[in-house]
């Protein structure tokens, strides 16, 4: 018996229709994207894990695919390092490569390969599938796209301010209603500070960036397992229950942090930022929130994140500054800023809130059916016409019974039918049948390209 075939989870198939819509998303965001002045490269799905290791913090190190080298991946290894089962150790003679975690670190790399090349500031987007070692969960897959936007070698703030209007304008286009939250790394590496727990930022901002998900008490817990003091988790409370508007949070954080020189800048930073989205009256709310913390290691300066309004699910986009990351790769002193749209994550969204326009879902506007051989080669060269004139048409392929070919018109709703029979064959027209309205004409093929050119 024939195994039932079935796909890895956390990853999907798309069916023609899901195609579409995915595909509104991908052009609506590329549009924008083109807009700003960006463009497009592609890397690999494959990188060293050389280049991948040690970007994403421990948690995101766990989460990387690796792949086994090819041939006899075992050749390396001796019977010890079996037994000894220390996968770490493992993975270093089997496995040299991993599938990408995000798109931003093979970005760096390609700058860093590429910088002969390229002109600064780069502006850049690419829009590819990334893999994570997940628990998959709704709104969170293993294999998902992300489309993402980015600037390096330039340290100005407006390109902050703009990929702000890059979210604002896309969401927008798409009629999602979200909230862009906004926070900078040195505000919260000065709360490190301020608390005298500098050392621990990391795992300060690993546990309190899941607030929304796990809550306080067990954000608090996890401090206390890390190592952090009871004062020093007492004194952060009033920083993650902070409220108010963006002012009355400035100012409450900036008397927080008046001993941290970097704290203070990184409220000047975050200061500038919101000034300037006041002044072009961004649309989309901008709301500081000093729990957001974003897990990956290399962000440095503002960060950000998009939480779709209407539909519990978790962020649908997110980035933020960089400044060292080419560093590792031998490119110092290039800084970087960009976010990445979920893809498959605004996807669900579109889907759950049926935001997607009404006529999208056409593909064929027109389908030709015939009765015999000779009027099924007759609908071959006026389906030619139509094609040249930038009409999608399609012809079913044999002459079938007409139930069977308007049976078919009507499940991919197809909006017109070109109907050749023996007397449109002698007359060189179409009997062109509107499928909505049941209306029908005996057309030449010039009208009925003229006419489906305005419908």
């Amino acid at each position: 018996m024939a195994t039932k075939p079935s796909i890895p989870k956390g990853t999907r198939d798309f069916a023609p229709i899901e195609m579409v819509r995915r595909n509104y998303i991908f052009n609506t965001i590329k549009e924008v994207f083109r807009l700003y002045g960006f463009q497009q490269i592609e890397t690999p799905a494959m990188e060293n894990l050389s280049t991948l290791m040690g970007k994403y913090g421990d948690e995101g190190d766990k989460l990387l695919f690796k792949i086994l080298n090819s041939g006899d991946y075992l050749a390396n290894t001796d019977q010890a390092d079996l037994e000894s089962r220390n996968s770490i150790k493992l993975i270093n003679k089997i496995s040299e490569k991993g599938l990408r975690y995000d798109l931003t670190v093979p970005f760096a790399r390609f700058v860093v390969m590429n910088r002969d090349k390229i002109s600064f500031p780069f502006k850049r987007y690419q829009i590819q599938p990334v893999w994570r070692a997940d628990k998959p969960q709704k709104g969170r897959y293993r294999e998902f796209y992300q489309c993402d936007v980015d600037v390096v070698g330039s340290d100005s703030l407006l390109n902050e301010v703009e990929l702000i209007q890059i979210v604002d304008e896309v969401f927008r286009r798409l009629k999602v209603n979200v909230c862009i939250k906004i926070n900078n790394r040195k505000i919260l590496s000065g709360i490190a500070e301020v608390i005298g727990e500098a050392d621990k930022i990391v795992d300060i901002t690993v546990a309190i960036d899941k607030l929304d998900k796990i809550g306080l008490d067990n954000v608090n817990a996890e401090l206390a397992s890390k190592g952090i003091s009871a004062e020093a988790i007492n004194k952060l409370q009033p920083i993650i229950l902070l409220q108010g508007n963006n002012k009355e949070k400035l100012n409450t954080i900036r008397e927080f942090l008046s001993s941290s020189e970097t704290g203070l800048k990184g409220i000047e930073e975050i200061s500038s930022i919101l000034s300037y989205i006041e002044a072009l009256n961004v649309q989309t709310k901008v709301e500081l929130d000093l729990t957001l913390a974003r897990g990956l290691n290399y962000y440095t300066g503002a960060i950000f994140e998009v939480k779709a309004l209407d539909v519990q699910i978790g962020s649908i986009t997110g980035g933020g500054r960089y400044d060292n990351l080419t560093g590792v790769f031998g490119l110092d002193g290039v800084s970087g800023v960009g976010i990445s749209f979920g893809a498959d994550r605004i996807y669900d969204v579109l889907n759950q809130l049926d935001l997607y326009p009404t006529d999208m879902m056409q593909t064929t506007k027109l389908l030709f059916v015939s009765f015999g051989p000779e009027e099924l080669k007759y609908a071959l060269t006026c389906i030619n016409q139509v094609r040249a004139a930038g009409i999608p048409a399609e012809i079913y392929p044999e002459p079938a019974k007409l139930k069977k070919q308007m049976s078919y018109a009507d499940a991919k709703n197809i909006p017109y039918v070109g109907i050749i029979g023996e007397t449109e064959m002698n007359e060189q027209k179409v009997m062109l049948k509107n499928m909505t309205t049941g209306e029908q004409n005996l057309c030449s093929i010039n009208d009925v390209i003229n006419l489906l050119k305005v419908n």
